[in-house]
C-alpha cells in the first residue's frame, strides 16, 4: 500500500517513477534569498486580495506617520523663512557724530570684510534725517535745528540669521571698530526664535515616539487577528514539520508591507497638505515682498519615512508573532 511522504520545507514530494537519489535542500545565501523573496511576493499578493481591511490599516498608519512628518516639514519651512527674512538678525551700528560720509564709507568697507558678515548697508546722516523727516511729519521742527542730530548708521546682516551666539559675537567685534558709538542687536528676538525652534523639535520627537508606539500596537493587533484566523493552518503546518521561522516569516512580511504602505500614505498626505497651502502662503509672502515658497519632503525625507514605516511594521508584527 502506497503512503504519501509528509510535506515539509526540507523534503519536497518526489514524482512517481523518478530515479531515487539523494536530494539536498537549497542552502547558502542564494537559497535563503530565494525563500524570502517568495514569501515577500506571496504576502503582498495576500494583502492585495483583501483590499478593504488592508486599506483601512494602511490609512490609519499613514495618518499616524503623517502628523509628525508634517510637523517636521513645517519646522523646516519656518527655519528657512527665518533665515530668508532680511531683518531677522540685523545689527545696527551707530557711528560717532564726528565721522563724515567718507569715513563712514571706509568703515562700511572694513566691516564688510569681517568674517560672518553677509552684507553692509550704509545710511548716511543726511539720508537718516530725510527718512525721519518723511516718516515723522516733524519737518518744521527739524528745520529749526542748527545741525543734524542723527548719526550715520551701518545696517549689518550676519550670515547666520538664527545663530544667537554668532550674531552676539559679531556685535561685540563691531563695537570695537574705530568710529563706532553704539551697536544694537535684537538679541531677545533671536533668543526667542531659537528657544521656540528647540521646543518645536523636542515636541516633534515626543509626538513621533508616541505615534510610533501607536503604529506598533496597530500592526501588532492586526497581525494577532490574522494569526487567530489562521490558527488551523498553523497547526497543520506544525504537524507536517514546519519550523517556527517558516511559520513566522509570512506574518513578519505582512507587517512590513503594512508599514511601507503607511509610509507611502503619509508621504501622499503631507504632499497634499503642502499643495493646498502652497498658493496661500506664496500670496502672503508676496504681500511682504518675499519670494518664499513651501518645500516638502526631499528624496532623503521620503526614504526615511518609508524606512521608518517598514521598521515599525516589522517591529509590530514581530511582537505579535513572538507572543502568539
Amino acid at each position: 500500500m502506497y503512503r504519501p511522504e509528509p510535506l515539509s520545507e526540507a523534503a519536497p514530494p518526489r514524482r512517481r517513477g523518478a530515479k531515487l537519489r539523494r536530494d539536498t535542500p537549497k542552502s547558502g545565501v542564494r537559497g535563503y534569498c530565494v525563500r524570502h523573496a517568495q514569501v515577500l511576493v506571496a504576502t503582498l499578493g495576500r494583502t492585495w486580495r483583501a483590499p478593504g481591511a488592508s486599506l483601512l490599516t494602511v490609512a490609519v498608519i499613514g495618518i499616524a506617520l503623517a502628523l509628525p512628518a508634517g510637523m517636521s516639514v513645517l519646522v523646516d519651512n519656518v527655519r528657512a523663512l527665518s533665515g530668508a527674512w532680511d531683518g531677522a538678525a540685523r545689527i545696527s551700528v551707530f557711528l560717532k557724530q564726528d565721522v563724515d560720509d567718507a569715513g563712514a564709507q571706509k568703515l562700511a568697507a572694513a566691516v564688510g570684510r569681517e568674517p560672518g558678515v553677509a552684507s553692509v548697508k550704509l545710511i548716511t546722516a543726511g539720508e537718516a534725517l530725510a527718512e525721519f523727516r518723511r516718516r515723522s511729519g516733524f519737518g518744521a521742527a527739524l528745520d529749526a535745528l542748527d545741525r543734524n542730530p542723527l548719526p550715520a548708521v551701518l545696517v549689518v546682516t550676519p550670515l547666520s540669521a538664527a545663530d544667537v551666539g554668532a550674531a552676539t559675537q559679531l556685535a561685540r567685534t563691531l563695537q570695537k571698530q574705530p568710529g563706532v558709538d553704539n551697536v544694537e542687536l535684537d538679541r531677545a528676538w533671536l533668543e526667542r526664535l531659537h528657544a521656540l525652534m528647540t521646543i518645536a523639535e523636542r515636541l516633534i520627537l515626543v509626538i513621533a515616539a508616541l505615534f510610533a508606539l501607536g503604529v506598533i500596537i496597530i500592526i501588532g493587533n492586526t497581525i494577532r487577528l490574522d494569526i487567530q484566523n489562521r490558527r488551523a493552518e498553523i497547526e497543520v503546518s506544525k504537524l507536517i514539520g514546519a519550523t517556527d521561522a517558516f511559520i513566522r516569516r509570512p506574518f513578519l512580511y505582512t507587517g512590513l508591507w503594512y508599514g511601507v504602505g503607511g509610509g507611502i500614505a503619509a508621504w501622499l498626505l503631507v504632499s497634499a497638505a503642502l499643495w493646498l497651502l502652497h498658493d496661500p502662503v506664496r500670496y502672503l509672502a508676496g504681500l511682504y515682498g518675499s519670494g518664499f515658497a513651501l518645500h516638502g519632503l526631499d528624496t532623503g525625507g521620503v526614504l526615511t519615512l518609508l524606512a521608518a514605516g517598514a521598521a515599525l511594521g516589522w517591529a509590530g508584527s514581530w511582537l505579535a508573532v513572538s507572543r502568539h
